[in-house]
Parts: structure tokens; C-alpha cells; sequence
């Protein structure tokens, strides 16, 4: 996990404008948003995903780092006055905080931009058959970005605002929000390497979904439970805010049981790799236990 994260983030490093480029408060705001923090989900599960399909590490890099991107674009925006005016994320002031609205709403529209000019790279595809994988990279995260995935999530969770979910409406609401970012880092880190079997990208697709949804169990939970100054953000806020989460529905044990469901269903699914798994298994452990 380490190495994947150094990796990333110097990627991102290398990736980003340069913070004296013009326009330079721009470019500085972006980095601020991007770099020196987070857990790098996102790119661990691309990484993880790419070793079952041997992965070039140079392509799993730029895949991770885009979707990265739009990690971070989201949160840039989810943290403004007009969503869920937060002042806190990973431990220093928001980018809206630290720079000013209109700054913040531009470094996420350049976030987004970058995460697909980065798709686009001639070293991720020269021949007809890359080309072809190549432009399937961009349409899931595409996919994962606009309404029928975080956008649309971000946008029935504003809706749902003061008001009860059931299980089935929650669990849409962040398989859209949350899991669909996931899942599109899962299957874009195995589109670098070696093409699956029909049964095997299913049952992938099928991990991803479960892993996706239960990171956002946990980050339930660990919203009610855990402090501001271990999670980075401002802790209990959900429930302030009166947002639908799991442990409103369930309640704290039966969320953390659902957490364990969940984790287990992921497992199996994985199944049919055998040992070339084991990084994904030890991922979603990590995800599951996890503690910030």
C-alpha cells in the first residue's frame, strides 16, 4: 500500500501543473486539492486489480492518477457553501476555505478536465486493439463521473436531505455516489493488462460493486464513531446535517454487521482468481477493518 501511494503521489506530482504556471493561483489550488493527503482508495484498487491481469506499473499510474482526479474534483466540490459546506477535509482547511468559492469551483472543472486529457495519452494506446481499450477506459469513467454515477448519487443524496431512505433507495443512492468511482478504478486497472474471460470480468464487476459499497459502510460508521482528528473531516456531521447513512437506517451493530456481509460477498466473488487475488483480499480487508 505504501508503495502504491508513494507511486501516486508522485505521480500526481509530476502530473499536475506546475504551481508557478499561469494562471498560477489556479494551478497552486488544484495541487493544494490533490496532493499530501488521503488514503489513495482508488489507485490501491487499480494497482490491485492490474496485478490479475499483469498491468504495466506505467499505465496503471495514469489510469489511477485520473480517477484520482475526479476523487478529488468531487470533494472539492461536495465541500462547498452550496453542497455540503464542510470546512475540513484530510486534516486542513477545504479548498474554498484555504483559496475562495470561485477558485474551488474552477480546480474541480480542471481536475475533471485533467483526469480525461490523461486518458487520452498516446503511451496508454498506439495500436488499433489499445486504441479500442483505450477509449472503453474513457466512456467507464465517464460513466462513473456524470448522472448515472457519482454526480447522480451526489445529487439524490442533496435530495434526501431531512428525509428517510429505505435500504434499497440508500444503498442506489451510494452504489452511484461512492461505489461507482470504484468500480471503474477496479476495472480500468485491469484493462491494462491481458483481456479477461467473460465469467472472470463478471465476477470482477461483481467485487467492485461490493467493495464499493462497503467503503461506504464503513465510512458511515466510522463517521458516528470515530473523531475529527482521526478522520480528517468534520465527524458526526451526517447526522447534523440529517443525511440518510447506514447506521441512521440500521442502527450502529446491524451496520456493522451489514459491513461484514458485505465484505464477505466481495470475497467470494474473487473466487474463481485463486492466488492472483490476494491483493484485492488484503484490500478489502484493510477496508473493511480500517479506522480513519
Amino acid at each position: 500500500m505504501r508503495t502504491v501511494q508513494t507511486r501516486i503521489e508522485a505521480t500526481l506530482s509530476r502530473l499536475l501543473p506546475p504551481a508557478e504556471a499561469i494562471p498560477a493561483r489556479l494551478h497552486q489550488a488544484m495541487r493544494y486539492a490533490s496532493l499530501n493527503g488521503g488514503k489513495r482508495v482508488r489507485p490501491l484498487f487499480a494497482f490491485a486489480a492490474g496485478e490479475l491481469t499483469g498491468g504495466s506499473p506505467e499505465k496503471l499510474e495514469i489510469v489511477s492518477s485520473a480517477v484520482e482526479l475526479i476523487h478529488a474534483y468531487s470533494l472539492v466540490h461536495d465541500d462547498l457553501p452550496c453542497m455540503d459546506n464542510d470546512v475540513l477535509r484530510r486534516g486542513r482547511p477545504t479548498c474554498h476555505v484555504e483559496y475562495d468559492e470561485p477558485t474551488a469551483l474552477l480546480v474541480g472543472d480542471s481536475l475533471q478536465s485533467l483526469a480525461f486529457e490523461l486518458l487520452a495519452r498516446t503511451d496508454l494506446g498506439s495500436e488499433s486493439a489499445n486504441s479500442a481499450r483505450q477509449l472503453e477506459m474513457v466512456r467507464l469513467l465517464a460513466h462513473a463521473s456524470g448522472s448515472s454515477g457519482m454526480a447522480g448519487g451526489q445529487a439524490i443524496d442533496l435530495g434526501a436531505v431531512g428525509n428517510v431512505l429505505d435500504q434499497p433507495e440508500l444503498e442506489l443512492m451510494h452504489a452511484l455516489k461512492t461505489g461507482a468511482l470504484i468500480r471503474a478504478a477496479v476495472m480500468l486497472g485491469a484493462l491494462c493488462g491481458e483481456t479477461l474471460s467473460d465469467e472472470a470480468r463478471e465476477s470482477l464487476d461483481r467485487f467492485a460493486k461490493r467493495a464499493g459499497l462497503l467503503f461506504q459502510v464503513v465510512d458511515d460508521i466510522l463517521d458516528c464513531t470515530v473523531s475529527t482528528a482521526t478522520l480528517g473531516k468534520t465527524a458526526g456531521k451526517d447526522a447534523v446535517d440529517e443525511k440518510p447513512t447506514y447506521v441512521s437506517l440500521l442502527g450502529l451493530e446491524r451496520a456493522r454487521e451489514f459491513a461484514d456481509e458485505l465484505g464477505k460477498q466481495a470475497l467470494d466473488s474473487l473466487a474463481i482468481f485463486g492466488e492472483r487475488g490476494q491483493r484485492l483480499i488484503e484490500l478489502t480487508a484493510f477496508i473493511t477493518h480500517r479506522k480513519f
